[in-house]
Parts: structure tokens; sequence; C-alpha cells
């Protein structure tokens, strides 16, 4: 069995500090795969998925977003994020990443799971070539739909006049989170991206539909969508046995 090691990182964003975890194994040149959390999550929900891709000889990061979950470790001011501060996050993480000696930035891997697959989808698509694979578990794309309907999760406002803060929850957030995706059309934006990508949904999901995946799958330039029959959004037990079998079967074609 290999032996893992497990580190905290940090690093930073326009003055603010991203903390999580870091996964590898002992060598040099090591792959990288970078997994991101979802809406008002943190990294003990996606670490389980660094783990076992530090057991497959990459280098594995799992972290908290800023101002992206209630109990997270990185900055907290949860009125300040939108997707897109998310993506920069995710950004400066990437350029942690590849900084260390240890790790081949020719080699990366984005795994997001809902909002966190947005945001990785959103940074693939920027990235391009400088990301080798993308990995979407259930992602959020309806987010700019949910918004336009002045419904977000257990958020109800008028899109028409947003308020300046609003709560999702016990989750306050700021008039930017919904006004920023307003006029957004994700599935085409994310669709820039042009390597392999595979997406992985519940067909029993009640927050995100999974027919957006659908959607993303024949937008995407080269992507396989694997359905999980009755799964929720959010995977665990076997379902999420099932969702690593598939992302295994993934990393070993071509």
């Amino acid at each position: 069995m290999t032996s893992i090691k497990k580190e905290t990182f940090s690093c930073t964003r326009e003055n603010m500090t991203i903390r999580g975890l870091y996964f590898h194994p002992e060598g040099q040149g090591l792959p990288i795969a970078i997994i991101s959390h979802g809406f008002m999550a943190n990294y003990q929900t996606t670490k389980g998925y660094a783990q076992w891709f530090a057991e497959r000889g990459y280098a594995a990061f799992c972290f908290d977003f800023n101002g992206g979950g209630l109990m997270g470790k990185s900055d907290k001011d949860t009125t300040k994020m939108t997707i897109f501060t998310e993506e920069s996050d995710l950004e400066a993480v990437i350029s942690y990443a590849k900084s260390l000696p240890e790790t081949d930035e020719q080699s990366i891997i984005l795994m997001g799971c809902s909002q966190g697959g947005v945001v990785s989808a959103l940074a693939a698509a920027k990235l391009q070539s400088e990301i080798s694979r993308l990995i979407l578990f259930y992602p959020a794309l309806c987010i700019p739909d949910d918004a336009r309907a002045g419904k977000m999760m257990f958020a109800k406002f008028d899109p028409e006049n947003i308020p300046e803060t609003f709560h999702c929850g016990p989750m306050k957030l700021g008039r930017d989170y919904a006004a920023s995706v307003l006029h957004c059309d994700l599935i085409t934006e994310i669709s820039k991206y042009t390597g392999k990508v595979l997406i992985i949904h519940g067909t029993a999901d009640k927050i995100v539909d999974y027919h957006y995946s659908e959607q993303a799958q024949a937008a995407y330039a080269d992507a396989e969508l694997r359905l999980i029959p009755d799964a929720p959004h959010g995977f665990s037990g076997k379902d999420d046995q099932t969702a690593l079998e598939y992302v295994g079967q993934f990393l070993h074609n071509g």
C-alpha cells in the first residue's frame, strides 16, 4: 500500500487566505488533482476524494472557498462570494499546486461537486489546455435559471429588485451572488473547454435536475455523461462507490 502524506496548505487571493489539505505519495512529477466543494460545504466533504486520487499517484488538493460555507477555514465573508470569486479562488489553488517542486504542471485534473462543479468548469473554460481533464459531480448548472426565477434553494427574492443581502437557510449571501449570473449562459460558457470531460449525475437529484448535465454533455466537444439511477444530490455509500468507479475508468481511457 502506497504511503500517503497529508499536509495542510494555504495560498492567497486578493489578501484573502485559502486553506485546505494536500494529499500526496512520495515522488516527483506527480499529476495534480484539485477537488472543489459545493455550496455551503467545506473541504471535509471532498477530502475523501483527494485521498482517493493520492492513492492513485496524484498530488491531490481539497480546500475551502473564501465565503463558500459556514464552517470553512478560509476567509469567511459569505456576502462577497459568487461563482466567479470562487473561480478566482480555484485559480489561486491551481497556481499554488503548479508551484510545488514535486508536481507536474502539465497534468492537471479539476473535479468539482455541485457549485464546485460549475466553478471547476468555468476555470477549465478559461485555462483551456492547462487543464488535462475535467470531472463534474452533479454540477449546479441551474444557478442562473434559479436566480432569474428568484428562487435559489432556500432563498426567495424578486429578481428585478435583489436585496443587498439575503439568506439561504443559515447562510447570508450578497446581492452579487444572484445578480452576477442573471445574464449568464453557463452551458455556452463552460463548453469552451475542449478537453475530456466526465459528468456524473443522479436521476433522483431534487436540487439540480440531471437534464442540465445532459445539456452540458451535448454542448461539450468531448464529454461523457454517466447517470446513476435513483441517486440524489450528493453521493454517498454505493452511489459514491459507483461514481468513483466511473472516475477510475475515465482516468484510464486514453
